[in-house]
């Protein structure tokens, strides 16, 4: 049990992931100073505070199953994977009593070794990493709620964010690049070709500086070998060998500079012919059987360039080649007489297989190492960009994308300045910035639409005032209506009403809609004012001349409004006036005028103020009637559904029974 872990784990569940990943490479990196192997395992440190992180931001802690399985994942990581790591840098067991147990554990059950080793190992993790766990876990429990909160908070560079206010926030969309994944992509793609780069590089410099190392170790081994040849007995040593008196001690010397100098797989000794190779000394080795004295050896592909060299005693260049003795790289070096004539030469292989080992085991443990510090790096660049760019970029648009600028309620339209306030952004950077700006943008945006709203209502009393004076010149001139306009007008609220209360004609009742009919109401007579006197106020039955004339109220209205349109552009209201005026004595079957429209290209509006028209003029008092009752008027109203009137119109006037008597009665009153 080492608990090299529970510094990882106990930040990792108190502070999030990065503080986690910082914590695992610091542990390994202190561990190293005294155990060497320990900063090639930060990988699996940083692994193990993703985990548990992730478990905390779960909130799984509370379910007893979710903790077996974490402490059971960590087990994994830990003693699974940290195994064959150990496997692949050492080849075995980094510890002698694990070694030892393991060996136990195999020979009593017949497992595989290695099998027996990640088994174990894994065991033993669970154990340590249980234990770590429930440590931090008590620790944790200690510090209050709040501060907890607080802590995990930390990073927040603006209010923190609920799981939901992410999620709401999040820019997604067909084909939508986030800023997120491009930064997430640029920081892996940054981070991989830096390491391939790094790496191929000091791949190269490695492999140079290690093959120079051994090229100079061969040649240093080869001249210490030319020195103790005595050139005088060559072809001595080439006929009799061991015979020879000083033969085996030169050989124990030369053995002696094999296994001194690293590097050397191959020493031996050879006399240049024309055949090729007469071995002189051949320095045993474990793997290969060594020549005998006097054998000859066929010169390899790699030498032929260099054979007339060879031969005439020359020192070459130390050559690469794969032929018979393997991929080696070999140093030659004259063995020189007394009057410096080349006798034969000493020669050095440098097993460059040997090297590709030590390149491979160099990629492994620079490769390890490196990607505990990747992960760190990434993890570092996508928090910045979470914190300091996703999350406040989001929830500025998230909330500004949520304002109800169109909302009446004064209170409603501040609440929209508070939401982007509360979240309290202090990057200390140009986003900061911007978000001040967005604020009191925000801000001045509230204030000028008060003070728009405020000028618009001012307007809207004027235009009603104006529309109710207009009307009341025109009712004025005639005697036989009473409050005729206002109590149209609240009939035909009450429709309007009743229609988007029940779902009729929905596509056309919008709020501005609904409003613009309102307010249009009082001037559906306005035609009137160009009717005479003698007409208008006749208190018997109009002739059929002055029915004509009376029904041009109709065409003269239409005029007088459509002028007002032209002065006027882009007030819909007069639109609708205009349409209540010329049509509202349209009826549903065609035979209405002025132009005898039918159904519903009857203007809507037209067609309400229809029925309120002509229920009000069935229940006011009238200089030459006495007012029809109620429940007459009624059933005259829906007897015309479907012929005077239409027929949903009808049916929801009638349903509105209670409020078109309390109109009624009002204006009895």
């Amino acid at each position: 049990m080492y608990f090299d872990t529970i510094g990882t784990i106990g930040v990792a569940a108190l502070c999030g992931i990065l503080p986690g990943f910082i914590v695992a490479v610091l542990t390994n990196l202190l561990c190293s100073l005294f155990n060497s192997m320990a900063i090639y395992y930060t990988i699996l440190n940083i692994l193990i505070a993703g985990v548990t992180a992730f478990f905390i931001k779960k909130d799984y802690f509370k379910i007893k199953v979710k903790v077996l399985e974490y402490v059971l994942i960590l087990a994994i990581i830990g003693g699974g994977i940290g195994s064959l790591f150990q496997l692949a840098l050492l080849g075995h067991p980094q510890f002698q009593a694990i070694a030892e147990t393991t060996e136990y554990f195999s020979y009593s059950t017949g497992l595989n070794y290695y099998c027996c080793f990640i088994i174990l190992n894994i065991l033993l993790n669970f154990i340590d990493k249980g234990i770590s766990a429930v440590m931090i876990y008590i620790i944790i429990k200690v510090i209050p709620k709040e501060q907890r909160i607080s802590i995990w908070n930390s990073g927040w560079m603006q209010r923190p964010l609920t799981t939901i206010e992410i999620n709401n926030y999040r820019f997604v969309g067909k084909g939508v690049q986030t800023v997120q994944r491009r930064l997430t992509r640029l920081l892996i793609t940054a981070a991989v070709l830096m390491t391939l780069i790094m790496g191929t590089i000091n791949v190269q410099l490695y492999y140079k500086n290690q093959k120079l190392e051994y090229q100079a170790n061969s040649l240093g081994a080869v001249k210490l070998a030319a020195a103790a040849i005595d050139p005088e007995m060559i072809d001595a040593y080439i006929k009799k060998g061991k015979n020879v008196p000083g033969y085996i001690e030169t050989y124990e010397h030369l053995y002696n500079i094999k296994y001194e100098t690293p590097g050397i797989q191959y020493l031996y000794v050879i006399k240049i012919v024309e055949e090729g190779c007469r071995v002189v000394f051949d320095v045993e080795t474990d793997d290969v059987e060594a020549y005998k004295n006097g054998d000859l050896i066929e010169f390899e592909k790699a030498f032929y360039p260099y054979i007339s060299d060879l031969l005439e005693g020359k020192e070459i260049a130390p050559i690469e080649s794969n032929d018979i003795s393997g991929w080696v790289l070999t140093t030659y070096y004259p063995i020189k007489n007394q009057e410096n004539v080349t006798v034969a030469y000493a020669c050095a292989d440098v097993s460059m297989l040997y090297l590709s080992d030590y390149i491979k085991e160099y990629i492994l443990k620079a490769g390890l190492i490196f990607s505990g510090f990747f992960l760190l790096i990434v993890a570092y660049g996508l928090w910045v960009a979470r914190f300091y760019l996703v999350y406040p970029i989001n929830s500025m648009a998230g909330i500004a994308a949520s304002f109800n600028f169109e909302s009446e309620d004064n209170k409603q339209l501040r609440e929209n300045v508070k939401k982007i306030e509360a979240l309290d952004i202090h990057t200390n950077d140009e986003l900061e910035n911007l978000y001040h700006i967005i604020c009191k943008m925000a801000e001045d945006t509230v204030e000028q639409i008060n003070d728009i709203r405020i000028q618009a209502k001012r307007i809207s009393q004027m235009q009603s005032g104006l529309i109710i004076t207009m009307a009341d010149m025109v009712e004025s001139r005639d005697s036989n209506t009473g409050y005729h306009i206002l109590k149209t007008a609240d009939y035909v609220a009450i429709i309007l009403e009743a229609l988007k209360e029940k779902g009729c004609y929905a596509d056309k009742l919008t709020p501005k809609y609904i409003e613009d009919v309102k307010m249009s109401a009082p001037l559906h007579d306005i035609g009137k004012i160009n009717i005479p006197d003698a007409v208008l106020n006749k208190p018997g039955k109009l002739t059929d001349e002055e029915y004509e004339i009376m029904k041009r109220h109709t065409i003269e209205g239409k005029k007088l409004l459509e002028k007002a349109i032209d002065t006027v552009q882009g007030e819909n209201y007069l639109k609708e006036a205009r349409n209540m005026a010329a049509y509202h004595h349209e009826k549903w079957d065609g035979s209405g005028y002025p132009d005898g429209l039918k159904g519903s290209v009857i203007p809507l509006s037209a067609r309400i103020m229809a029925v309120a028209d002509v229920f009000d003029a069935l229940t006011a008092k009238r200089v030459y009637k006495d007012p029809m009752p109620f429940e007459k008027a009624m059933s005259i109203i829906k007897e015309g559904a479907g012929t005077h009137f239409d027929p949903t119109i009808v049916e929801v006037f009638v349903e509105s029974e209670k409020e078109v008597r309390r109109v009624l009665k009002k204006y009895q009153d």
